[in-house]
């Protein structure tokens, strides 16, 4: 079980994750997307927020551009505080490695790198200290204590997963970003991965975003936030698989007239 809680968690209740009208379009003129529309976002710490909407709506780019691996047109994004929006590309850099974590769907381990290299490279590329008895103890929490010589290839898709997480958490971050982090995995092995997230947040006081298209994977989460778009479409709190399926299938209607109504009232 986790059992140590983040040095950098915010303990005044304040926004972990703060956008303020974000917009981003893609495109040349007179051909242009809007993939987001002026939009305003506040996580607080230690909350665990589902994004999902339909293809197209502008989810993965409001991960890109929350995450500081896209810059936004115009708009503010700040984590913890400090914006970065404006920075250039070595102290977005810097401030990613410090502040932000990732967990993709497609693991982004290197093949040639045993568990704990895989595990540790963040810091290395950051220049910071590795502590191994704290790189065993993060791997030994997400199950993994034993596989730490194993390469990528030796493991399964789910203990990949796993490594992701690890890396995700060494370097103690304030928010982890999980970009679609169930979608090559089986049931089984997804709802692992979704409780370990959860333990993330609860245990590690970590700030989870999920981007998915998956209502069992959202239904992890405290909190659903729907995108169409490219803009925000309302959220759903304490979620359940039907309620979110249900959103999700109604993304046209008024879903702003019901923001925050658990499902079932």
């Amino acid at each position: 079980m986790f059992h140590r809680t983040s040095r950098n968690q915010p303990t005044d209740g304040s926004d972990a994750l703060c956008l303020v009208e974000v917009s981003k379009t893609y495109g040349t003129t007179g051909n242009t997307v809007t993939a987001l529309d002026k939009v305003t976002l506040n996580l607080s710490a230690g909350s665990f927020t589902a994004i999902m909407g339909p293809s197209g709506s502008g989810k993965s780019t409001l991960l890109q551009c929350a995450a500081g691996l896209d810059r936004p047109d115009s708009g503010l994004v700040m984590v913890d505080g400090e914006e970065m929006t404006g920075r250039s590309e070595t102290q977005l850099t810097k401030f990613r490695r410090r502040r932000i974590g990732f967990i993709f769907q497609q693991y982004n381990l290197l093949p040639t790198l045993t568990v704990a290299q895989n595990t540790t490279l963040p810091l290395k590329l950051a220049g910071r200290s590795i502590d191994q008895a704290r790189t065993l103890e993060i791997l030994t929490e997400v199950g993994l204590g034993d596989r730490l010589g194993h390469r990528p290839d030796e493991l399964s898709g789910g203990q990949r997963q796993r490594v992701a997480i690890a890396r995700a958490l060494l370097t103690e971050p304030s928010v982890v970003f999980a970009d679609e982090p169930t979608g090559a995995l089986d049931t089984r092995s997804a709802r692992k991965i979704l409780r370990l997230l959860q333990q993330t947040v609860r245990v590690h006081g970590r700030t989870v975003v999920m981007v998915t298209h998956d209502p069992l994977a959202a239904s992890y989460a405290d909190t659903v936030r729907f995108l169409a778009d490219g803009r925000l479409a309302g959220q759903l709190a304490q979620p359940t698989v039907d309620g979110v399926a249900e959103r999700l299938a109604h993304l046209g209607d008024n879903i702003d007239d019901v923001d925050d109504v658990p499902v079932g009232v």
